[in-house]
C-alpha cells in the first residue's frame, strides 16, 4: 500500500449518514482530514426504502466532507446495518504433500473454503480467515513457509439479503461513487473501538443504532460471529412519542435531555415539559414526572438487551465471547445503559470510542462514530479477507468486487 493515499468511509444509518475522509500514512496510521454527518433520509432499519431521498442525503454528506478535506473522492468503504446479515464458521482442509506451504496453497484453500459457503438468496459480504492449522496443530495466523502434510483453515463468512445489498450499492453508485468494500457495522465498530487484547481474548461488541442493534464476537483477533436485531434507538423514541402523545422530534429531545435506562424513585418529584401533538406552539406544555419518561424507556432497552443475551446464548460461540462487552452506536450514549447492560448480560461493560485514529473532532470521537472510524481501519487493513471475482456485482458501474478480477488473474 502506498503512503499518504486518500481513503473515504460512508456510514449509512437510519438516523444519520456520516462520511469520513482520511489520509492513510502507512500501516495502521490514519488521519482524518474531512468529516460530515447529515440527518438520514430514505433509510429504515438499515435498508434503503426511498432511493431518491437516500441518494440526496448520501451526496450531501460526502460533498460536505469533501469540502472540508479539500479533495474529491471516488471510492468509499460502506457500512451495512440492515439486510439481516448472518454468519457461518467454515472449516476446510487440503493435502499439500509435506513441502513448504506457499502463497498459492493458502490462496487455493481460501478459495475452496469461501466457495463452500451456503448463500441462498444472499450475497457474501465477508470471508475472514480466523486461523490456519497444519496437520491438525493449533491455529496459526500465517502458515506460509511451514512444512506439513495437510493445511486447514477456519473461516468466518458473513452474508446478507441480496436485495438489500444491491439497493444500497445502487444508491451509492447513483451518487457517482464506487463502493470499494462493504462492511457490516458491528465488525467495523469492533475494528475501531476494541484494543488488541480484547480482540484476542474474546469480546462482544454491541452496536446500538437507531434502527437496529447488531453484535459481533471477536476472538483470536478475528470476528467469529455477527448478528442483528431489528430494534434500535428510534424504537425507544417512538415509544416515548406514543406514550406521552408528543411529536417524534420532541420525543427525541426528551430522551436526550432527561432519559435514563434505569428507573429511580426520586424522579417522581422532578417534572418535565411535554409539548402535546397538535397543541398551539404558544400553549402551556403539559408537565409529567421524569419517572414517567424513564418508565417508557427502560422496558424497551431491557427488551433489546435481553434479545442480545438470547442471541449470544444461541450463537454457539458464547463460550468464546469472554466476559467483556463494548457498547457503540448513538443509542449507547443513553445514561444508565452501561449499568443495565452489565446486569442483564452479566459481563463487564464499557462504552467504546474510536481508537488509533487522529484528526477526529471531539464531537465525532464518541461511540456514535465508531462504525465510520472502523471503516477507515478496514480500508487500511482488511485482515486477510478471501476475495473472489465471482462475487455478486451491483447493477451499476461502481462494483463492490469488480476490482477483484485482477486478483484471480494474477494468482490462478
Amino acid at each position: 500500500m502506498s503512503s499518504h493515499r486518500t481513503i473515504a468511509a460512508l456510514d449509512v444509518g437510519s438516523f444519520k449518514i456520516c462520511c469520513f475522509i482520511a489520509e492513510a500514512r502507512g500501516p495502521g496510521k490514519v488521519r482524518v482530514t474531512g468529516m460530515s454527518h447529515q440527518a438520514s433520509a430514505g433509510i429504515r432499519q438499515g435498508m434503503v426504502v426511498d432511493m431518491d431521498a437516500a441518494q440526496q442525503a448520501i451526496s450531501s454528506a460526502v460533498h460536505s466532507a469533501e469540502q472540508m478535506a479539500g479533495s474529491q473522492v471516488h471510492e468509499v468503504v460502506v457500512s451495512l446495518t440492515g439486510g439481516q446479515p448472518r454468519s457461518q464458521v467454515l472449516r476446510r482442509e487440503m493435502t499439500i504433500g509435506g513441502g513448504a506451504i506457499k502463497d498459492m496453497d493458502v490462496r487455493r484453500l481460501l478459495h475452496d473454503c469461501r466457495g463452500s459457503a451456503s448463500l441462498t438468496d444472499s450475497m457474501l459480504i465477508h470471508a475472514v480467515p480466523v486461523g490456519y492449522s497444519i496437520d491438525g496443530s493449533p491455529l496459526t495466523p500465517d502458515p506460509r513457509g511451514m512444512h506439513g502434510q495437510t493445511l486447514g483453515v477456519r473461516m468466518t463468512v458473513v452474508s446478507a439479503a441480496e436485495s438489500a445489498v444491491r439497493n444500497l450499492l445502487t444508491c451509492v453508485a447513483r451518487c457517482h461513487l464506487e463502493a470499494r468494500d462493504l462492511v457490516v457495522s458491528p465488525y467495523a465498530a469492533g475494528l475501531a473501538a476494541l484494543v488488541e487484547d480484547e480482540r484476542d481474548l474474546g469480546t462482544t461488541i454491541v452496536e446500538m443504532g437507531a434502527g437496529t442493534t447488531s453484535l459481533a464476537v471477536f476472538y483470536e483477533g478475528a470476528a467469529i460471529h455477527t448478528d442483528v436485531i431489528p430494534i434500535g434507538g428510534r424504537h425507544v423514541t417512538n415509544d416515548i412519542s406514543q406514550g406521552l402523545h408528543t411529536r417524534i422530534d420532541h420525543a427525541e429531545r426528551l430522551k436526550t435531555l432527561y432519559g435514563n435506562a434505569i428507573r429511580s424513585s426520586n424522579e417522581d418529584r422532578e417534572m418535565i415539559d411535554v409539548v402535546q401533538i397538535g397543541e398551539d406552539p404558544d400553549a402551556t406544555p403539559q408537565q409529567v414526572p421524569r419517572s414517567h419518561l424513564n418508565g417508557i424507556i427502560a422496558p424497551r432497552v431491557e427488551e433489546t438487551l435481553e434479545l442480545v443475551r438470547q442471541r449470544l446464548d444461541k450463537s454457539g460461540v458464547s463460550g468464546l465471547a469472554g466476559q467483556r462487552v463494548v457498547l457503540t452506536g448513538g443509542a449507547a450514549q443513553l445514561p444508565g445503559l452501561r449499568e443495565l447492560a452489565g446486569q442483564i448480560l452479566d459481563k463487564q461493560v464499557r462504552i467504546g470510542r474510536p481508537l488509533r485514529i487522529s484528526g477526529l473532532a471531539e464531537a465525532t470521537g464518541g461511540p456514535a462514530f465508531a462504525t465510520c472510524a472502523g471503516l477507515l481501519m478496514f480500508a487500511v487493513d482488511d485482515r486477510g479477507e478471501a476475495r473472489s471475482a465471482q462475487a455478486h456485482k451491483p447493477p451499476a458501474n461502481g462494483s463492490l468486487f469488480g476490482r477483484l478480477g485482477g486478483w484471480f488473474r494474477e494468482n490462478f
